[in-house]
């Protein structure tokens, strides 16, 4: 767990340097000492139990944004802040995108992602689907529990889990030709989330 907290405390680092914060070696330390009480609570050992969810990325990501809260900031400059700080794996991730949706079976691709990750959820327990529609054009789903935004309630920062929720809006919104992504809500701050994924002719 060490390697991983220095790795999150130097992410960390890397967002308060460009929100222009003071002390940014204090404040990097105190973070890093927080998130090794969070490693080592027993709401990390209960909620570590999923292998879907990379639980030390999301704790590591809550330390964060309570370190940040502390500072006055509001949720959206949280978010952000700590989206600059990740944004070396974002740019990654950005270009993997911008390679599939040059493909004509980009929907097939994002098909078969939701269909997988639903098995793998469904499989472990880490999110509860109220339904799950797939056709050959269309991938329909609502989920009404989420581990990701049980961890974020557990810490009293349910709304800043929308970080993880936007995961999904971002992957789409570079997935344009031959897909279509509707968010018609989500855990953050309704009472479900449903999306639906459809084909573009």
């Amino acid at each position: 767990m060490n390697k991983k907290i220095k790795a999150y405390q130097k992410i960390y680092r890397k967002a308060l340097v460009k929100a222009g914060v003071k002390d940014i070696d204090a404040k990097a330390d105190v973070y890093a000492v927080r998130l090794s009480e969070m490693y080592a609570s027993d709401n990390f050992k209960k909620h570590n139990v999923y292998p879907s969810t990379s639980t030390p990325h999301v704790y590591a990501v809550i330390a964060m944004c309570l370190e940040l809260k502390n500072f006055g900031l509001s949720d959206s400059e949280i978010m952000d802040t700590i989206n600059s700080g990740f944004v070396a794996r974002r740019t990654f991730f950005n270009v993997i995108i911008a390679i599939i949706n040059l493909l004509p079976n980009s929907f097939d691709i994002a098909r078969k992602w939701n269909v997988g990750d639903h098995e793998k959820r469904v499989a472990d327990g880490s999110i509860t689907y109220d339904y799950f529609n797939v056709t050959r054009d269309k991938v329909e789903y609502r989920i009404s529990k989420c581990m990701y935004v049980e961890m974020f309630e557990t810490y009293g920062i349910r709304p800043l889990c929308k970080i993880f929720c936007n995961t999904d809006t971002r992957a789409y919104s570079g997935l344009t030709r031959h897909v279509e992504f509707i968010r018609h809500s989500d855990l953050s701050d309704g009472p479900a989330c449903h999306d639906e994924v459809i084909r573009k002719c």
